[in-house]
């Protein structure tokens, strides 16, 4: 049996079991009362469930477990075990950080410092990034700076997701076509078993887009946005960055992009206004791009087309088979999608 047969179940029995438990998520948080309400820089209209992070969490987990009790993992050495039991004990961590919030209502400082906790965790569990390649120079060891820069990967990461949560199926939808990028990027790089962890969120992702696209159902709260941003860190550490190649380094980099480049120039903005960074308003792409008159539905597929280009570009500088083609179509419906927007924000 091909091993790819197994990335195949990761998707499937994940995108399966979200679509299974989130009805029953949705109702569980309806009859407790767990909904998030209309009003200030929120978009919808009426309460709303969200705990749908609780069946991405699970859809990804059962999903995991189920390839390694058929042997989709394989003999890993204990370096690469350890690494995965990080990326899965990590991706708890955050999980319940983001539920706790998501029922308690933490403050953010106590937020950030269980995070910055959890992302240690994971970086002594090998979720590390050691060195950094750079041209003409070779392999740079990080040595005593690899916690701090891995760490403020991590939870930038967490919360440039979070950040971005801010329009039905948004985050979702990103988060998912991120993690398909990553899933083909690591089998073509040799890392089949950050594929299986890739392909498993993959599935959770793009399945909770049934109950969360416009008109949304439910929302996945902080829990399921920590998670995916966690996990999206992590693989692209474990499957990508510790690869001694100076492309496979800026790859999860230009894969999560959007994001990135969303919560680097919101905090920029922020500071330059003289206000906090962590200080919410509106000043997201996805809100600019409300202000300029774009429909909800269309903001969301615009982010989309840009995370499917950047993913696009990733394939071509990973010199993926066929690359090119990809990037050029990635840059064929951004091109397209750029044309409406002009068109629709007239």
């Amino acid at each position: 049996m091909p091993f790819q047969i197994y990335h195949l179940i990761s998707f499937l029995v994940a995108a399966v079991v979200v679509l299974w438990t989130t009805p029953d998520v949705k109702n569980i948080g309806i009859k407790s009362g767990r909904v998030d309400q209309p009003g200030g820089r929120k978009v919808h209209q009426h309460p709303m469930v969200r705990l749908g992070g609780v069946s991405i969490f699970a859809g990804t987990v059962t999903s995991l477990l189920i390839v390694w009790w058929l042997g989709g993992f394989g003999s890993l050495p204990p370096e690469k075990e350890w690494q995965i039991w990080g990326v899965t004990l990590g991706g708890l961590g955050f999980f319940l950080i983001g539920l706790a919030d998501d029922l308690l209502n933490l403050s953010p400082l106590s937020r950030l410092l269980m995070q910055m906790i959890v992302a240690a965790g994971a970086w002594k569990a090998g979720v590390s990034i050691d060195f950094i390649t750079i041209p003409t120079v070779g392999i740079v060891n990080l040595d005593w700076l690899s916690l701090p820069i891995t760490v403020l990967w991590l939870v930038g990461m967490v919360n440039a997701i979070n950040w971005i949560d801010g329009l039905d199926g948004l985050a979702a939808g990103v988060s998912g076509i991120a993690a398909m990028v990553m899933l083909v990027v690591a089998l073509f790089m040799n890392q089949p078993a950050a594929a299986l962890i890739a392909a498993a969120l993959a599935g959770a992702a793009l399945g909770f887009l049934r109950y969360n696209f416009n008109p949304a159902q439910i929302f996945m709260g902080d829990g399921g946005a920590y998670f995916m941003g966690f996990t999206l860190a992590s693989v692209g550490v474990i499957g990508l960055v510790k690869i001694p190649a100076f492309t496979a380094v800026l790859l999860p980099y230009l894969i999560l992009a959007v994001p990135i480049v969303d919560m680097s120039a919101v905090i920029l903005a922020r500071l330059r206004r003289g206000k906090s960074p962590f200080k919410a308003d509106k000043s997201h792409l996805h809100h600019r791009l409300l202000k300029a008159g774009l429909s909800h539905r269309w903001t969301v597929l615009f982010i989309y087309s840009l995370t499917v280009w950047v993913g696009s570009l990733a394939l071509a500088i990973a010199g993926i088979p066929s690359g090119i083609a990809y990037a050029c179509a990635g840059t064929s419906l951004l091109s397209f999608a750029i044309w409406r927007v002009w068109k629709l924000s007239r």
